[in-house]
């Protein structure tokens, strides 16, 4: 079996958030306030699902997940950015600095990755990843169709380009898809009602 050196990081700027250093896994590293991300960071203003810090052997990618108070890098706002050493990455109000973004690795052989049954759909209506049963498919492949999550997708780095993803199967071009259903507002009847019943402490009983 192969292994890898962790030797990507990111030095956290920002105190009094438990850790010191973000050292990324080869893949899909995940940040947020939701303790189910790969680095849960417990500040105001970090989105639930911020951000994930994608490493491959060509660097580090960093991906925006629609946050509502942005990711940037040095002061710039990005929704997809590759990483450079020395750069300052902030999400939010969280700082910190890009000490590398190397990934010395041993790959092993490639074994074809074989498919697990997965759920229909995940409550919010997103299609699961049909390799990784836990994890939302965030692109699609233009020519097989075939969904996946990110850390199944290829990434190619050109320079001076963004990010290319690449399909799993059939190494075609791949698109980022959303998954999220967008939240439905309360129309002004449904706030005017709400008022009433807290005013009044519900409706009269017949």
């Amino acid at each position: 079996m192969g292994s890898f050196c962790r030797m990507a990081r990111l030095v956290l700027k920002t105190s009094g958030l438990g850790v010191s250093t973000l050292e990324l896994r080869l893949g899909v590293n995940r940040v947020g306030r939701d303790p189910e991300n790969d680095f849960p960071l417990d500040h105001p203003t970090l989105s639930a699902r911020h951000c994930e810090f994608i490493l491959s052997a060509d660097g580090v990618v960093l991906n925006d997940h629609d946050s509502t108070n942005g990711s940037f890098v040095n002061d710039q706002p990005v929704s997809e950015s590759w990483l450079e050493a020395g750069q300052t990455v902030r999400l939010g109000d969280v700082e910190m600095l890009v000490e590398s973004t190397e990934a010395g690795l041993a790959i092993p052989a490639l074994e074809e990755a074989k498919p697990t049954p997965v759920p229909v759909q995940f409550e919010d209506g997103a299609q699961p990843c049909p390799r990784h049963a836990d994890r939302r498919a965030t692109f699609q492949c233009h020519t097989c169709r075939e969904i996946m999550c990110s850390g199944c997708v290829r990434i190619i780095r050109i320079k001076g380009g963004k990010p290319h993803y690449l399909c799993v199967k059939c190494h075609n071009p791949c698109v980022r898809i959303v998954n999220e259903s967008p939240k439905k507002k309360k129309g002004f009847l449904g706030f005017l009602q709400e008022t009433v019943r807290l005013k009044f402490g519900g409706w009269p009983r017949k």
